[in-house]
């Protein structure tokens, strides 16, 4: 038997890797993948190092937690650039969920409110949440009814596009409402109607 070659110096100290190299996997024995991915089985700690040097490749611990641990016969550098690449398709997938704020007050007139509205459903379109804040100034804290009734037409306008998180509360001198997209709406298709085979009286 040919005794195994010495193992690939590692150029990644072990403070910049999240994975055990070669000599550093203590386990008597792993489970092997191989350089294209396929499964060689489990073999002894000392086999997989000889497998690897033949390749001309590190052994790298996938799944310390695996019982054997599995390992990849990989140069490390490949497989970094490997699991950094997948990570960054995995962050590009993620939808990053915004919270725009709307700002109102009692005496919005109608032009402006329906500016506001538009606003709010591209939001929510968007897949953003929004914070309708309704100020009050001065004397108009004392009439909370009209800053209660322009949140609730604001709801009611915005009818099942919706999901109130938070229902209009007062802070200090302005109201809040959070509402986010109503993501359980269905697009609800009508039946059709089934055909009328029947035929024709005579």
């Amino acid at each position: 038997m040919r005794p195994p070659r010495p193992p690939r110096p590692s150029r990644y100290s072990r403070e910049e890797r999240k994975h055990r190299l070669n000599r550093e996997i203590m386990a008597p024995e792993v489970r092997v993948i191989g350089p294209d991915g396929e499964q060689m089985g489990v073999m002894s700690m000392q086999e997989a190092m000889r497998a690897a040097a033949d390749f001309d490749v590190d052994v790298v611990e996938t799944v310390a937690t695996a019982s054997p641990p599995v390992v990849r016969l990989i140069d490390y550098g490949k497989f970094k650039y490997q699991e950094q690449k997948r990570e960054a398709e995995a962050k590009a997938k993620q939808t990053v969920i915004e919270v725009k704020e709307i700002k109102l007050r009692p005496g919005t007139d109608e032009g402006d409110y329906q500016v506001k509205m538009r606003n709010i459903k591209r939001f929510l379109e968007e897949g953003d949440k929004v914070k309708v804040t309704l100020r009050f100034r001065g004397r108009e804290i004392t009439h909370q009814e009209l800053g209660m009734a322009q949140l609730e037409r604001i709801k009611s306008d915005l009818g099942e596009l919706i999901t109130v998180e938070s229902m209009p509360k007062l802070e200090g001198k302005q109201m809040i409402m959070m509402i986010a997209p109503n993501r359980k709406k269905a697009s609800a298709k009508p039946a059709a109607a089934p055909a009328d085979n029947s035929a024709p009286s005579a």
